[in-house]
């Protein structure tokens, strides 16, 4: 399993995993970017688990000591 952090303009759900490897990640990137005019992370999840069904955002919390 891949760990990945992914930016979009609202600035929410930034982590994901999935079993792809970081190419196919980018190879697929690319791909929805052809197709759709806004890059929002939960629209670019739902296509690319039409290629890794295990794809799933992951919730990142601070731990401070």
């Amino acid at each position: 399993m891949y760990y990945y952090r992914i930016f979009d303009d609202k600035d929410e759900l930034n982590f994901f995993k999935s079993s792809l490897d970081y190419q196919k990640i980018l190879d697929l990137l690319k791909e929805y970017e052809k197709n759709n005019e806004e890059y929002i992370n939960s629209e670019f999840l739902k296509y690319l688990r039409q290629y890794d069904e295990e794809a799933e955002f992951i919730e990142i919390t601070n731990i401070y000591y």
